[in-house]
């Protein structure tokens, strides 16, 4: 909640002061290179490689422009550049302690005691709204996360960086991947975090997307540097990438995430479908006379996307609305759904939704796929140096680092298992790298073979307990460790000399189409909250699960049986909130009969004062009743969107007590103004028409993502409500449509916020409306 003075409140500490200080000591570093190259004439060894960064940081960082671009230009040009530079940077160093200081005393007294941070120079959220004059106090409902950061800007901003310097280098700029390894794998790191961040968001998609990402780029990045540093001749490069083949499976990962956005905008399937071109671009079997080229300009046209993705991410996310065009939704949520399916129903336990440590089960088997398909080889390159040296990074970063990355997110899921089976499977993979490759290269001691062996017999025995792990959870699972199962007898056999090629590789290719099937088939369910491709059942249940179901954190009712909507409507009448569906996603609901119910809607999402609560109605007949003062052009344009998915924001006045809000009337809306919501769903409609308006806002905590399943609203919210309405999956993923119509007979609208109905389309039935009008 605010204080009086009109912060919200922080869930964590002001990041603002860290950032200011982090920018302010890196400008005072450069600063003093800078003069003391100018004064001595000796050049920092190595500032050649980090030309590209240079050159696309201007691009990125709007602030810093002119002193990167000085930057970049002393590279090439005399030393008045670098003395420029450093002046800037001594400006960024003083705005920094400046605005560092500021941001401090703001975050300890939380008031604006130091000019410059406040009222900022143009709010974002009003642009492209046409009445952006008074829509400070429209009251619109605002989707942003704030308790997790949104992780898009960040995720696609990395992928900026790292394609660039991939084609700066593919096309001949440095010799030597020496420095980018180092650039690159710090971007990975930060990808990383983005996938974190995703993963506290319960987004399985962008988890699954910037972890794929971030481990992608790390291996082609150490794979570079081997190659240029370790290797340097290009004919042993050459020879040595003929027989890798783990690039493949990036490239099916890769398609597994075009089918992943479908449904989501253009500009993401756009940029889904060149990290697609990116991977083909850069498998191993392309002549390396033609490798670099094809692989340079995928990196560039990647680039390219991935800066236009990293403005409209965040132009847009600060906005909340498309400020900056993304592309319409290629194929409809339903529609996709039909397909993936097959036409069967879904088949999914009531109350069952994916869990926390259910939504990094992509990446987990995209970790173990990528390994697996990097691992397998012919006898015939056993002893090859090239291919052995190429192959580390492939089999350690996949299998290891990042495989080790998804087990720390699995333990935070707080699933029952963890992160036992990815964890294990970080020290299958580690040991693997070691033995059969690593320990190739520096030759090991035969004596040294039995102790592999007796970690080869060990690792049988804890695979068999994680066989029976997975029998808890499902068939896919299951197949995976039991293959993995065979495949260790492989490694056993290989410290005993006594390896068949043939059998290992046709257990790691079965091994990594099963993680592409279950990679595909974790982000599509996770996504829909659905059963959309079939896992199969844990063979193995508990018994005293099934035996004692689970006690509903607060009293549950039957959308279908008219008891259940009697029962609801008792708790509303009684003061309660209840969770109840709409014809978008599942609601919070008080009602206005009720004013303290409001308020209690506040401290159930912790949601800031400053953004108000809704009306919902059940039909226009219900407003036309009230009698508002509204012009024919405002109700032309009320019967054509209502009901559906679109909440209309008009001027409050004395017909809200005509209509039944009462005693609400201060606590629903801004001074001014009220946003009305009439949904289309006979079950919300007859709900109103027992309790009389509703106040009502999405069901879940504040900044997190929408609830489109009663489970989703009894697990996050269920200790603290009265009541849920239990209808099965809500119609669509996303909130209503929010229009602003205060101006609507000067004869334009805003829209506030885009939800499940496209702007274009609401643009279109105004137009419509207004010209049957005239």
């Amino acid at each position: 909640m605010a204080n009086s003075n009109g912060f919200p409140a922080s869930f964590y500490g002001e990041p603002g002061v860290l950032g200011m200080l982090a920018n302010g000591i890196s400008a005072f570093l450069v600063l003093l290179q800078n003069f003391n190259t100018v004064r001595t004439g000796i050049s920092p060894v190595g500032v050649e490689n980090i030309l590209a960064v240079n050159y696309i940081m201007p691009f990125v960082f709007g602030a810093i422009t002119l002193t990167l671009i000085f930057e970049a230009a002393a590279l090439v040009a005399n030393s008045w550049a670098l003395v420029v530079a450093g002046i800037l940077e001594l400006l960024i160093l003083i705005f920094a302690i400046y605005g560092s200081a500021a941001l401090l005393v703001k975050g300890l007294t939380q008031r604006l005691a130091l000019k410059g941070f406040g009222t900022p120079l143009f709010n974002v959220l009003l642009l492209g709204t046409p009445n952006s004059a008074s829509a400070q106090s429209i009251g619109q409902e605002k989707k942003k996360n704030t308790k997790y950061a949104e992780p898009m800007a960040l995720g696609s901003f990395c992928d900026t960086v790292s394609s660039f310097i991939f084609a700066f280098y593919c096309f001949g700029y440095v010799t030597s991947f020496a420095l980018g390894v180092a650039w690159v794998s710090i971007i990975s790191a930060a990808q990383l975090f983005a996938t974190y961040y995703a993963h506290l968001r319960q987004d399985c998609y962008h988890t699954t997307k910037f972890g794929l990402h971030a481990t992608y780029w790390l291996i082609k990045a150490w794979e570079e540097f081997v190659a240029s540093v370790l290797i340097e001749d290009a004919n042993d490069v050459s020879s040595g990438r003929e027989a890798m083949v783990g690039d493949w499976f990036f490239v099916a990962a890769a398609l597994v995430l075009c089918v992943g956005s479908l449904n989501t905008d253009c500009l993401e399937l756009s940029h889904n479908l060149l990290f697609l071109l990116l991977t083909i671009s850069s498998v191993p079997q392309i002549p390396l006379q033609g490798y670099y080229v094809f692989f340079g300009v995928a990196c560039s046209l990647f680039t390219a996307a991935s800066l236009y993705g990293t403005f409209s991410r965040l132009i847009n996310a600060i906005a909340e609305k498309s400020l900056i065009p993304v592309g319409p939704q290629p194929v409809s949520t339903d529609q996709l759904k039909r397909i993936l399916s097959c036409g069967r129903s879904d088949r999914r336990d009531p109350g069952e939704s994916p869990q926390n440590d259910q939504i990094a089960d992509a990446l987990f088997y995209i970790s173990n796929g990528v390994a697996a398909l990097s691992a397998l080889h012919a006898k015939s390159t056993s002893t090859n140096s090239s291919f052995l040296h190429l192959t580390v990074p492939w089999v350690l970063i996949s299998g290891a680092v990042i495989q080790g990355y998804v087990s720390q997110v699995q333990v935070r899921g707080g699933g029952r298992f963890g992160s036992v089976i990815p964890f294990f499977y970080v020290v299958v993979w580690a040991t693997w790298t070691w033995f059969r490759f690593a320990g190739v290269l520096i030759q090991l001691s035969p004596m040294e073979a039995p102790g592999f062996t007796a970690g080869a017999i060990a690792f049988l025995v804890i695979n068999g307990f994680l066989m029976l792990i997975a029998s808890y959870r499902n068939l896919v699972l299951l197949f995976l460790t039991t293959i993995m199962e065979v495949v260790l007898v492989c490694f056993l056999l290989s410290t005993l000399q006594k390896l068949p090629y043939k059998l290992e590789i046709a257990m790691l290719a079965i091994f990594s189409i099963i993680c592409i099937y279950g990679a595909l088939a974790s982000l599509v369910n996770c996504i829909f909250t659905q059963r959309i491709l079939p896992m199969g059942q844990a063979l193995l249940k508990d018994q005293k699960k099934q035996e004692e179901k689970p006690q509903s954190p607060c009293p549950v009712a039957e959308s279908r049986l008219t008891s259940g909507l009697l029962k609801i409507t008792k708790l509303l009448d009684e003061g309660g909130v209840c969770g109840i569906p709409t014809d978008t996603v599942y609601a919070l609901a008080a009602s206005c009969k009720n004013p303290q119910a409001i308020e209690k809607i506040y401290n159930i999402k912790d949601r800031p004062a400053e953004k108000p609560i809704c009306i919902c109605i059940s039909s226009v007949e219900q407003l036309s009743a009230a009698k508002p003062p509204f012009s024919p052009l405002l109700w032309e344009f009320m019967k054509n969107v209502y009901p559906g998915g679109i909440s209309c924001i008009v001027s409050k006045g004395d017909w809200l007590y005509r209509l039944g809000v009462g005693a609400a009337y201060d606590r629903v809306g801004t001074k001014d103004s009220i946003m009305i919501r009439v949904p289309d769903h006979t079950v919300t409609a007859h709900l109103c028409d027992l309790t009389g308006p509703l106040a009502i806002t999405s069901a879940n905590p504040s900044g997190e993502p929408d609830s489109t399943h009663h489970s989703m609203v009894l697990s996050r919210l269920g200790h603290k409500i009265q009541g849920v309405l239990c209808d099965g999956d809500s119609k669509e993923v996303v909130a209503s449509t929010v229009v602003n119509c205060l101006k609507i007979d000067e004869g334009t609208i805003g829209i506030v916020r885009e939800g499940c109905v496209p702007a274009v389309r609401v643009q279109q039935i105004f137009e419509r409306v207004k010209s049957q009008m005239l």
